[in-house]
């Protein structure tokens, strides 16, 4: 058989996925799998979305506009400006998710062999991106001690080489769902325009913010406008995982310009996904308003839950709708696994995601797992008794 591709072997597997096998084992067991492991909402899709859907009447799919349509390109623009961003129609590429938009990003701003920055735990399939582009992921380690707060400038100025091109952030933060500060992006923008970097910003989940807390968007940083790429995509802010409709932004015309024959070539967008994303713009505020508070419920539940577990310890987050939980075990990753080989209670187990995948540096995140708190409050609150019995029943518990 011919040899396979280094990116094909360098490849990493999903934290978030990478025991569905054994979920689906202990399915087929007959246990109830409470999935904490997947940001997949149980929210439903805003009817002005499915409603575009249904109303539309095409006889022949044909291609979009490579960078998207101009109708939908518009109405972006116009929200935004409702999010105090301002861009045109002309600034917005979309993509076939947010997954699609960074690969552009980094295909347009990096050479295979440069670097970006990403304080860690990151969103694990950053380093499949990195991976498919050949680029190489430099961590800054935040610490669950410190909430994940953003590092100290210095520790990003102490990683900077001759090959670093770039900064990735994500604000509000999957996996840890800690909010950036408008003072903490400052910072960064001033080591972003003395180095001349790039800063990627992953903000979709900006609809996501919690306790009073305002997102602050790196679009609205003061003289790094040719320096600043958005990362958004509807998947999280409308519940519309499978629609995979993105978009990549920035005020840097040679950039996009570089970004649209990545776009070309690709062809286009998915048509019916566009069509549905342009009717969700239509979506009311009460919408968000609702879904905000049963998020804020559901956070509660599970954080204030599980620090009242014996040895763990989760950060309460600001946005998104995950937590970091520090758990009293060497290894979370074999204790995940366990949960579904091997216990069970009152018919139910749980899936979490290890956090060790979450990290660049080897040896972190042992102790840590990501949970989704994405499911009504009934079944957190049996995932919850589930964690305890189980941490009473494992044999590598540490307490």
């Amino acid at each position: 058989m011919p040899k396979l591709s280094f990116k094909a072997t360098n490849m990493p597997a999903s934290p978030i996925r990478k025991l569905v096998p054994f979920a689906e084992a202990a399915k087929s067991q007959g246990k109830n799998v409470i999935h904490l492991n997947i940001g997949q909402p149980d929210i439903e899709t805003p009817e002005s979305a499915k409603n575009a859907i249904k109303n539309t009447q095409i006889e022949v799919l044909e291609y979009s506009h490579s960078a998207g349509f101009e109708s939908y390109r518009s109405g972006l623009s116009n929200y935004y400006a409702k999010n105090d961003v301002k861009v045109s129609k002309d600034e917005i590429i979309v993509t076939t998710g947010g997954s699609e938009a960074l690969l552009f990003g980094f295909s347009v701003a990096l050479n295979p062999g440069d670097e970006v920055i990403i304080p860690e735990p990151f969103y694990a399939n950053y380093n499949g991106f990195a991976n498919t582009t050949g680029i190489n992921i430099v961590p800054v380690t935040s610490k669950i001690e410190d909430g994940f707060a953003l590092p100290a400038i210095e520790e990003f100025e102490k990683k900077i080489t001759d090959k670093t091109k770039a900064i990735l952030i994500c604000n509000p933060a999957n996996p840890t769902g800690y909010l950036y500060t408008q003072e903490e992006l400052e910072k960064l923008s001033e080591l972003i325009k003395e180095k001349d970097l790039f800063l990627f910003a992953d903000e979709v989940y900006r609809e996501f913010c919690y306790d009073g807390a305002k997102p602050f968007s790196v679009m609205n940083l003061q003289g790094v406008d040719e320096n600043v790429i958005l990362i958004d995509s509807v998947s999280k802010r409308y519940s519309m995982c499978g629609a995979r409709i993105g978009a990549l932004i920035s005020r840097n015309k040679e950039f996009m310009d570089s970004a649209m024959k990545f776009a070309q070539a690709r062809l286009s967008p998915p048509t019916y996904a566009q069509i549905a994303a342009e009717g969700a713009l239509d979506t009311p505020q009460s919408y968000f308003d609702d879904v905000t508070n049963e998020y804020v419920a559901r956070r509660d539940i599970m954080v204030d839950g599980l620090n009242k577990i014996k040895g763990v310890n989760c950060p309460k987050p600001k946005g998104a709708f995950y937590a970091v939980a520090e758990f009293p075990v060497e290894d979370t990753e074999h204790f995940c696994q366990w949960l579904l080989e091997d216990f069970e209670y009152e018919g139910n187990t749980v899936m979490m995601a290890p956090l060790s995948g979450f990290y660049a540096t080897k040896g972190l995140g042992k102790k840590e797992v990501r949970i989704a708190y994405v499911l009504e409050k009934s079944q957190l609150e049996n995932a919850l008794t589930c964690i305890e019995k189980a941490l009473k029943k494992y044999p590598n518990t540490t307490y």
